[in-house]
């Protein structure tokens, strides 16, 4: 490889399909005849959106992904698509309706976003579905997120970037769970900490 091979872009994805076509309403046309650049798993390849989204509506996990939306954030794009990789029952933002998307890199296509107005929707959402709402902050009083018997069906409620959960929020979750932390920094940027939350409710039920 010659060094002006390392600096071509890497092309992603596939190209036109080749030889007969599909006869699977899964398929896109337009995405048959010029091929498919998006960010998704191989086994999608040249699947409608809508397809996509009902293979995986058959497993979802039991888990949602709340975010608080008081301030600009631009951490939650980086969450949605963290909930996507885990593929989360469902999003949920909580207060202002318009979020930053371009973190997510199209990925809230293949979720099922919701909307609440105030901490006191979401919670109404979750007690009508039977969902225990937990917090993810280290706050005082809070408990380490790895010894907590995190439950199968459950909300995981993240606060913005730098402030953290709201007072409403930590005090009507039924817990408040933090990430044990071993460095000099107060905390760690929201999307990571989501990151760990989502991959330690995986390590335990999935």
């Amino acid at each position: 490889m010659t060094e002006d091979d390392e600096q071509q872009p890497r092309e992603v994805g596939v190209g036109p399909w080749i030889g007969p076509l599909p006869d699977d309403p899964r398929y896109d046309p337009e995405l048959l005849a010029a091929g498919d650049r998006r960010n998704v798993a191989d086994q999608y390849r040249y699947w409608t959106v809508e397809a996509i989204v009902a293979d995986l509506d058959t497993r979802r996990h039991p888990f949602h992904i709340a975010i608080e939306n008081w301030a600009h954030d631009l951490n939650i794009g980086s969450v949605v698509r963290t909930a996507n990789a885990f593929n989360a029952a469902g999003v949920h933002i909580v207060g202002r309706r318009r979020w930053n998307r371009r973190g997510a890199m199209v990925t809230d296509r293949y979720l099922h976003v919701h909307h609440h107005p105030s901490v006191d929707d979401l919670l109404a959402w979750a007690d009508d579905a039977g969902l225990p709402v937990l917090g993810i902050d280290n706050t005082p009083g809070s408990v380490p997120l790895a010894d907590y018997p995190m439950p199968r069906a459950c909300v995981l409620l993240f606060g913005q970037e730098s402030v953290g959960l709201t007072e409403a929020a930590q005090q009507r979750a039924e817990a408040v769970l933090h990430i044990q932390q071993y460095g000099s920094t107060r905390s760690i940027n929201a999307g990571a900490a989501a990151a760990i939350a989502m991959h330690t409710w995986i390590v335990r039920h999935a």
